[in-house]
């Protein structure tokens, strides 16, 4: 059975997504700039007029890569997740599947981390970020008029605090300076909560 004119065969479905898993590697060990197409086709094991007619630039492929990385984050991380009520609970779960999420998929969340991408992010891949990053805003906000977090810290600044300790831990740990025990996430977790709560005795509220 061949494939229909508007589908693609699953041999060509095959080697797009080995470009993608191989492109996902690359980056991760080398960054975004500086790093040319060949090692990727390399990796993938294909030519580089090959991978051309998969993705064709460089800036295409990297907002391919990084919508369909970001939707598989999204999907770990709010798949089944009630945003509300906003509680301690909940904001354990959120930090939980993103540890989980930077421990199973390493190269994902190295690429999602990056910063040097931006520069190649079209409107559609900016637009996805915003999308995964709403509910954890409205989370925020919803916690601020309930009086379960603190008023004292915008939400974009909670976000990022957020954001910004998952990301130094798992980088820290990846560059060789500690060794992450569940115990040291419970804590940064903890200190996390405290710093948005301003209350340093909201574990014995939860």
């Amino acid at each position: 059975m061949t494939a229909s004119p508007d589908r693609p065969s699953q041999a060509a479905t095959d080697k797009r997504q080995r470009i993608l898993d191989a492109a996902l590697k690359v980056f991760a060990s080398r960054g975004v700039h500086g790093t040319p197409v060949p090692p990727i086709a390399r990796e993938a094991g294909i030519s580089v007029g090959s991978l051309y007619r998969y993705f064709e630039s460089k800036e295409a492929l990297v907002n391919t890569l990084f919508r369909e990385t970001k939707q598989l984050l999204a999907e770990h991380l709010l798949g089944n997740l009630p945003i509300q009520p906003p509680s301690r609970a909940l904001f354990n779960e959120i930090w939980k599947r993103l540890c989980t999420f930077a421990r199973q998929q390493p190269d994902a969340f190295r690429f999602l981390e990056m910063q040097d991408h931006h520069s190649y992010l079209d409107e559609v891949s900016l637009a996805s970020e915003y999308q995964l990053l709403l509910p954890l805003r409205q989370f925020i906000e919803l916690g601020q008029q309930s009086g379960v977090l603190g008023t004292h810290m915008r939400p974009e600044v909670a976000m990022a605090l957020f954001w910004g300790a998952i990301v130094g831990l798992f980088k820290a740990e990846r560059l060789g300076y500690l060794t992450l025990s569940d115990h040291d996430l419970e804590q940064a977790c903890t200190a996390c909560w405290r710093s948005i709560t301003n209350d340093a005795n909201t574990e014995s509220k939860a």
